[in-house]
């Protein structure tokens, strides 16, 4: 017998919310809600494809992709020839900023562990407009805004993406299906490694944006085990940067929970934003 159309579409409904409630996860709700703040978290499994997610709404809303695209533009930076590898020398012009590491030269890993914004400017302004709206659009990375400034796009609003959006670029990186050389990929990895523990070694990158109140605050990255890949992303709402450390400890304390990260594993000391 035929269901009624009406009936068919109730059932649909019934089942996405189901859906959606089970890919909420109660042990990481429970961190957040120790922790005091509001965000969201998404843990997937590159292979077999589970998922575990706080704050399923948020995980789809836009945020500026602040230092997070730190990722793709050492990507970007590196195919295109505007620096070799993550050793060569990004010199210092001599200005002073509030973050002490940032006042001397650099190279790219250290300027990716720092955080480094001028540097990344200093790189931006070589890439040029069209190169990074060609590959963002290729790629299909997040909503980039044109026209848009080409030393501050992912710092002023032009660029934005969601923590789904920032898992969904993760996969494609650890399976390195990104329009990039092995090389480029490798250049990536030395700079972005954040930790090692036997049996599970980090990749992260931090990012943090003040262009709205409350800030946000990211953790982006991905998880190496033996039997499996892990990629995460989490965004939370920060009210000043004594909330900064929230963002790496919520990950690491989620990576714990689940068992995939062993208690002795701990981050690697990152300067915001």
């Amino acid at each position: 017998m035929r269901l009624p159309l009406f009936s068919i579409l109730f059932c649909a409904i019934l089942s996405a919310a189901s859906n959606a409630v089970a890919a909420e996860d109660s042990r990481i709700a429970e961190l957040f809600a120790q922790a005091g703040v509001e965000g969201t978290l998404i843990i997937e499994a590159v292979t077999s494809g589970e998922r575990m997610v706080h704050n399923q709404g948020r995980a789809t809303q836009p945020f500026i992709a602040a230092s997070t695209f730190k990722v793709l533009n050492t990507l970007i930076a590196v195919e295109n020839g505007v620096i070799a590898d993550p050793e060569a020398p990004i010199p210092w012009d001599g200005t002073e900023y509030a973050i002490p590491a940032w006042n001397q030269d650099q190279t790219l890993r250290s300027a990716f562990q720092v955080s480094c914004v001028w540097c990344y400017q200093q790189l931006a302004r070589r890439i040029g407009t069209q190169t990074y709206r060609d590959i963002i659009q290729q790629i299909g990375y997040g909503q980039l805004h044109v026209p848009f400034a080409v030393d501050t796009f992912w710092l002023d609003g032009a660029l934005t993406i969601s923590a789904a959006g920032q898992v969904a670029f993760l996969k494609q990186l650890v399976t390195r299906r990104l329009p990039f050389q092995p090389s480029t990929y490798d250049a990536l990895e030395a700079v972005m490694r954040s930790s090692e523990a036997p049996g599970a070694r980090l990749y992260a990158k931090t990012g943090w944006s003040t262009r709205r109140t409350p800030g946000v605050g990211w953790y982006i990255g991905y998880l190496q085990r033996p039997d499996e890949t892990w990629v995460f992303a989490l965004n939370l709402d920060t009210r000043d940067a004594q909330d900064l450390p929230l963002r790496q400890q919520l990950v690491l304390e989620a990576l714990h929970a689940k068992g995939l990260l062993p208690a002795t594993q701990t981050p690697a000391d990152v300067i915001p934003p």
